[in-house]
């Protein structure tokens, strides 16, 4: 099995370091660097799997190499470390382009739970075609635009298809309300993101087993939601 590779991006050196020993113990291969100069360098130079990046540096900041990472790379899972957990900064982070984000202080348990399901998610994305999305037992058909969970035909109105399509070619990806709303419904449509509620509400009903305690399509609280299928 090849070791992945994981760059650490966090100004606050004692931070940054036992986040590299509890990766390190669980089998990682990491690189460190204190500011956006030299992670980016490392990126360019390294190609890591997984970036943990810290939103608040000297110089160019999280917000600025999320950016930059994002302008030429688009599946390199990136974590977003931060102390500011207000809504608005996370929702900044996340339309970077940001997969997900982690509160300071750290838990380092939970950290590395989730750099373990992001790096799984991005090794085992859903088979795609022009044609079809297949996501474990989820089976999406984009030419006859039809919905099966198992051999289960699940009806779905144009815009619960458009909606659920758009989550499952990113599996595990935090979307916001905006996003969801701009991709499905379009930027000139005269209407709120809360409308996405609605239609979440709607596949709920549909795809989970018990909408009240859905497994599949996540609620991130203040930000969005992620679609899970396992």
């Amino acid at each position: 099995m090849v070791m992945k590779s994981i760059l650490i991006v966090d100004d606050e050196v004692d931070i940054a370091s036992s986040i590299q020993y509890v990766l390190k113990q669980e089998g990682f291969s990491t690189m460190l660097a204190h500011d956006g100069l030299k992670a980016m360098e490392l990126i360019d130079n390294q190609r890591p799997d997984l970036i943990i990046l810290d939103l608040m540096m000297p110089g160019i900041d999280g917000y600025e190499v999320c950016r930059r990472v994002r302008s030429q790379d688009k599946k390199t899972p990136i974590l977003m470390l931060t102390a500011r957990t207000s809504e608005v900064d996370t929702v900044v982070g996340l339309e970077l382009g940001a997969n997900d984000y982690i509160a300071k202080p750290v838990r380092l348990r939970e950290l590395v739970a989730r750099v373990k399901a992001h790096l799984r998610e991005a090794g085992s994305e859903p088979k795609a075609n022009n044609r079809s999305i297949h996501y474990g037992t989820l089976n999406i058909d984009l030419d006859s635009r039809t919905v099966k969970v198992g051999n289960e035909v699940i009806d779905l109105t144009y815009k619960e298809f458009e909606l659920l399509a758009t989550m499952a070619r990113q599996p595990n990806r935090v979307f916001t309300r905006d996003q969801l709303f701009s991709q499905v419904w379009g930027s000139n449509f005269l209407g709120e993101s809360r409308t996405v509620d609605v239609h979440i509400r709607y596949l709920r009903e549909k795809l989970e087993e018990d909408p009240s305690h859905p497994k599949h399509i996540l609620t991130v609280r203040g930000v969005g939601y992620r679609l899970i299928w396992e």
